[in-house]
């Protein structure tokens, strides 16, 4: 076959490589992923001038053949899910456009790779190495990111390079677990005692030098209410401090497991599967004695195995599900994402118990976390070497902070922080957008550069912007709003009358008032004594201009902003066909206008009014979810959707959508013992022949639940749809479906008929996308 220029030997059992290959000089297109070969002879690649496309990825490959950089038309490499530990046999490709090396076992990256001038790249992955040279972080911005980094790196001399320890640490635990206590004590380097009315709200952020290692403290409040924010501050590559209250711990109640360990690991699980996570045991004083003490840790330890053990067992059951199936082609897309899942190691180290009352406790825990950190194989990327210039950015803004120059709630324009910079460090601006971007990534700044509107605002005070997002998330906002103040009310132009109004709408609605809003951040902003209105209106908004917090909120899928009910607008412009149309401001500028929190609503009974009862022939999807639907994940798809269709109704785990005289309904099915977690999707059956529609309604809200999906790589999704004879348990299970474009989706099944296995028969277009009359032109 020596004129073949495509070959595909993907998804076999291959452990040599296939010497064959070589003779294949017109190859262009090479696929030989998901195999277990580990070595790549030389002499191969030199023959294969023409190759242009090579997929290497989830072999065992450690090392790569010298002369893979004689193929000099290769735009694109995939080396991800390997073993390999220099990318040096790469350096020389003129034509490298695309080059994808996530998951290996890389410290440091060629700076020939990158050079300005030689190489072509537009495309560089690297996620999941231990990389110091440049840390991950920089990656993560991109080619040009790393270039301005090794470009930094040259300008200087060897002994001017910084190399040091930074690990992001995250406390986490239920609501009175002792995170706070561990935080501060660890801080102060003594026992320091947290009253319940001074427990986080919110979160806190500090930091502390443990010999040499910088330690980033990010104190996560416990209560339910806050959960919903904290996929937005959460990172993976850090180090996660679970503390377990080990005096309310019962060993003899799965529901105490479940609440004080489980949840939390899961959820951490989820969204950062490769953390490490450090079980600390708190409340030791109020135990009975050491022996209970020793009897919970052990007892904890266990569980944590069994539930990781599980874990693997259940992903590599679906994956031997899958390889069951007659055609495994239909569902490679699924393999893959079960391979990748398998792969991913979060690390639980051993529980330490520490009674929080004592000084040489506080010491204890102190250097066990230092020797975690510096523990090459528990921490391989916590050393990074950086260019000096990085230090000096940091250092430099907090100088400007100091003297004034930016004010002391930290908001800055982007452009005036750049032009205080440049001067002061003479670095240029790609190189100062490159900084910033990593102090962001490592939690020093925020920037939420992907935000058009909020593209130009640094936040160099990041406690700052938490404190005022826990003015609006909070477990006691009912009560905040019932202190508003007559004069508070005065400020903004409103009467005593309006309070009860929001706090009823609030209770029972789940909306907040955009005034209301304002007058909260106004309390913690004249807390915080900066009472000043042109900040006010930059937090919360005024009039005309929505503001910092609504819009971080909205951005992160925690609220959706609600019209409250207004009159028509007799000046509203005329619809003409074929011209732009101007879309009028958002809710959330409205005076009258307010945000919905959908986690704040307590029923589902306007939707269940509004839906009325579920019919057999319903159109109904099923979408699995392991090992558990990630907490928020719901709430966040619902906002999502209600930004398609603009009339819908919300329940606590419940939402309806309307498109033009079709109903569809989310249901979030969580609370079943020892059953499997969905989220259901129901449309009516159409009356007539129009599938197509009823399906592109369905499919429109599965592409969202898709895209939120992929915030959360530890997340296993299944499809089924259930057999419509009444009483029968059958499913028919979908085939790989988020790549497909909007037309392949209605060839998804081919069958014009569907037998489940317990011999019942339905029309294909009932359980899967498919259009009939599509299928019947198709067949004329």
């Amino acid at each position: 076959m020596v004129h073949l220029r495509e070959l595909n030997l993907s998804r076999n059992e291959l452990v040599d490589f296939p010497l064959e290959i070589k003779s294949l000089r017109q190859l262009e297109r090479l696929y030989l992923n998901q195999n277990n070969i580990k070595v790549i002879p030389e002499d191969v690649f030199c023959q294969l001038g023409n190759l242009q496309f090579l997929k290497l990825s989830t072999n065992r490959l450690a090392k790569l053949p010298a002369d893979l950089s004689q193929c000099h038309n290769l735009s694109y490499v995939n080396l991800s899910n390997n073993c390999l530990q220099d990318l040096q046999a790469l350096v020389g490709l003129p034509k490298l456009k695309e080059l994808l090396v996530e998951r290996n076992g890389l410290t440091e990256l060629p700076a020939q790779l990158f050079q300005k001038g030689n190489s072509v790249l537009t495309l560089f992955k690297a996620t999941g190495n231990p990389l110091r040279t440049p840390p991950e972080e920089v990656c993560d911005g991109g080619v040009r990111d790393i270039q301005s980094y090794f470009a930094m790196m040259e300008e200087e001399s060897s002994d001017m390079h910084s190399t040091a320890s930074t690990v992001k640490t995250m406390f986490l635990g239920s609501s009175m677990a002792g995170k706070s206590t561990l935080c501060r004590s660890l801080q102060h380097g003594r026992p320091v005692r947290v009253d319940k009315d001074e427990r986080t709200e919110g979160i806190e952020i500090s930091e502390i030098d443990m010999a040499g290692v910088r330690l980033l403290f990010w104190d996560f409040a416990g209560q339910e209410e806050y959960y919903l924010t904290h996929h937005v501050f959460i990172t993976p590559r850090a180090l996660v401090i679970l503390a377990v209250d080990l005096a309310s711990y019962k060993m003899e109640d799965p529901q105490s497991y479940k609440e004080k360990v489980c949840f939390w690991i899961n959820n951490i699980q989820l969204r950062v599967p490769a953390s490490v996570v450090l079980l600390v045991g708190t409340h030791c004083d109020q135990c009975r004695d050491q022996e209970e003490v020793r009897d919970k840790k052990k007892h904890i330890e266990e569980k944590v195995r069994v539930m990781l053990e599980e874990r693997k067992m259940v992903l590599q059951l679906q994956k031997n599900n899958l390889k069951d199936k007659t055609d495994q082609s239909l569902f490679s897309k699924q393999m893959s994402e079960l391979d990748r899942l398998m792969e991913y190691n979060l690390q639980v180290l051993d529980l330490i118990a520490i009674d929080c009352t004592r000084d040489e406790e506080i010491v204890k825990l102190k250097e066990h976390i230092v020797n975690q950190v510096l523990t090459k194989d528990t921490f391989p990327c916590a050393e990074r070497t950086l260019p000096k210039s990085y230090k000096e950015v940091e250092v430099a803004i907090q100088h400007l902070l100091k003297h004034n120059q930016i004010p002391q709630h930290g908001i800055v324009s982007f452009h005036y922080l750049l032009n205080d910079l440049i001067p002061y460090l003479e670095l240029g601006e790609e190189n100062v957008q490159s900084i910033l971007r990593y102090l962001h990534r490592i939690g020093i700044i925020v920037w939420y550069e992907e935000i058009p509107a909020l593209k130009d605002k640094v936040f160099v005070q990041p406690s700052f912007l938490i404190s005022i997002f826990k003015t609006i998330v909070r477990p006691d906002l009912v009560k905040q709003l019932e202190a508003f103040h007559r004069d508070d009310l005065r400020q903004e132009g409103c009467l005593v009358v309006h309070r009860g109004t929001w706090v009823e709408d609030f209770r029972e609605k789940g909306t907040l008032h955009n005034v209301a809003t304002r007058i909260l951040a106004r309390k913690e902003l004249r807390r915080l004594g900066l009472d000043d209105e042109d900040l006010v209106n930059e937090v919360v908004g005024s009039k005309n201009e929505e503001g910092t917090l609504l819009l971080l909120l909205q951005h992160f899928e925690v609220c959706l902003p609600a019209k409250l009910g207004s009159s028509l607008n007799p000046e509203a412009p005329e619809f003409k066909p074929c011209e732009q149309w101007k879309t009028p401001s958002p809710a959330s500028t409205d005076p009258d206008g307010a945000c919905l929190f959908p986690s704040y609503l307590l029923d589902n009974k306007m939707v269940v009014k509004m839906w009325g009862e579920d019919r057999m022939d319903d159109i109904n999807v099923h979408v699995y979810f392991l090992p558990e639907i990630p907490h928020g994940f719901f709430h966040r798809l619902i906002i999502k959707t209600c930004s398609l269709y603009p009339t819908h109704w919300i329940g606590k785990d419940h939402c309806l959508l309307s498109s033009g005289e079709k109903l569809l309904l989310m249901r979030e099915i969580s609370e079943c013992n020892d059953e499997d977690q969905y989220i259901q999707i129901r449309c009516r059956r159409p009356e007539n022949s129009e599938y197509r529609r009823s399906w592109d309604f369905v499919m429109s809200v599965m592409s969202k639940l898709a895209e939120l999906s992929r915030q959360w790589p530890g997340l296993s999704q299944h499809v089924h749809t259930p057999c419509k004879e009444k009483s029968c348990t059958a499913y028919f299970a979908w085939r790989d479906w988020q790549d497909l474009t909007n037309t392949d989706i209605y060839d998804l099944v081919q069958e014009e008929k569907q037998l489940c296995r317990n011999g019942h028969t339905r029309r294909t277009e009932l359980l899967f996308p498919k259009d009939p009359v599509v299928s019947r032109s198709k067949g004329n």
